[in-house]
């Protein structure tokens, strides 16, 4: 744990350290006030507006009360101010929420060696803390907040996500995204494949490997997997052992596309060009489209003659006022590609019917598209 920062505090009139664990990225806090149980809701609030951090001495449970608390207030500061647009509506809601996670982080849990929790009433998180985090060998702190998210991760890790075009779970590690939408899972299922021949379909940037399974079970012989996270990579090996396909899809690293040349590739790129803000972001947000671009003039040196490739991306960016359908099919007609045809699908998820989301316009909206590539 040598490198990672260390965070500085004064404790019973002595000078304290330990070091600072974020999955998030967050630097560590400069200002840190010890609080426990006295502690209400209000004054702590007010420390985490003002960029206090505060280091928790009592009851785990406790702590836990007292961040739901700070939470309401959060939400209940939140300025009202109407949008001119969807574009803005959406720069107000990411400032916003970057304005919560920021306040709330600001609520600490000290660790000991091994993911240890030093509080009356801790639960045994050391296997949560340790998927993420790695061994710990020596005292740390992190935002409980964060802990929160590690803990969510880890029974999602246990349990899985029910795929019914699968017909089983897919099982997603920490900071690897959950395919709790799965429509792009749902149109891949469903879409003839291009050729008889199923010898070989490259899937970019597989993340759990949920798409390189579907074509496996689609009857396709090989499927090479790319991923450039080590975390993805495990997960989706662990995904293809627990469902026999672990013959078939070769999982590698790799920026974007595996050498040569496949009668099918597929990619299912983030969809908001955006810049993320934490690690699992980045299955979200694509800064500039940058992977979206990669993959559009990548395609052709990748494809065999008579392939296809297939993105599959929700058109939200575009009610966003993002990106515009012209600019995507500018791109993918200067890639040398030209649009076989589409087959489109619409978002299941609960914000798409939830008219008190602040992105409630857009999302109504959205439809998800599988766009069939062939060379020009």
């Amino acid at each position: 744990m040598s490198d990672f920062p260390r965070v500085e505090w004064t404790e019973a009139n002595a000078a304290q350290s330990a070091r600072w664990r974020s999955e998030a990225g967050v630097a560590p806090p400069k200002r840190v006030v010890i609080i426990d149980d006295t502690t209400n809701a209000d004054a702590a609030f007010k420390l985490a507006c003002e960029g206090t951090a505060m280091l928790y001495r009592g009851d785990f449970q406790n702590a836990r009360l007292l961040l739901q608390a700070m939470a309401r207030r959060a939400d209940r500061s939140k300025k009202a101010k109407p949008a001119k647009s969807s574009t803005e509506a959406f720069h107000l809601h990411r400032m916003a929420q970057a304005q919560r996670a920021r306040t709330l982080g600001m609520l600490l849990i000290p660790f000991e060696a091994g993911h240890l929790i030093p509080l009356r009433r801790a639960p045994d998180v050391a296997e949560a803390c340790g998927e993420a985090y790695g061994p710990a060998n020596e005292a740390y702190l992190a935002s409980l907040r964060e802990l929160q998210g590690l803990i969510g991760a880890h029974e999602w890790r246990k349990k899985g996500v029910e795929i019914p075009a699968l017909g089983t779970r897919v099982y997603p590690h920490y900071g690897v995204f959950s395919p709790v939408r799965g429509e792009y899972v749902d149109l891949v299922a469903r879409v003839p494949l291009p050729v008889s021949n199923k010898s070989l379909a490259f899937d970019i940037g597989t993340g759990t490997g949920v798409l390189a399974a579907m074509l496996a079970k689609r009857g396709v012989d090989r499927i090479v997997a790319t991923e450039q996270d080590p975390r993805a990579i495990d997960c989706a090996n662990e995904n293809m052992q627990r469902m026999g396909f672990a013959g078939r899809v070769e999982v590698i690293k790799a920026d974007m596309f595996p050498p040569g040349k496949a009668p099918l590739v597929v990619c299912n790129p983030p969809w908001v060009p955006a810049k993320p803000s934490s690690p699992i972001e980045h299955a979200v947000y694509d800064q500039d489209s940058r992977m979206l671009r990669s993959f559009l003039t990548g395609l052709a040196e990748h494809l065999e003659p008579k392939g296809e490739g297939w993105l599959i991306l929700s058109d939200l960016a575009e009610h966003l006022g993002l990106r515009t359908r012209e600019q995507l099919t500018e791109w993918i007609e200067s890639a040398g590609l030209k649009v076989a045809g589409r087959e489109t699908i619409r978002p299941r998820h609960g914000k798409a019917s939830d008219p008190d989301d602040p992105l409630h316009q857009a999302r109504s909206a959205e439809v998800t598209t599988l766009w069939r590539l062939t060379h020009a």
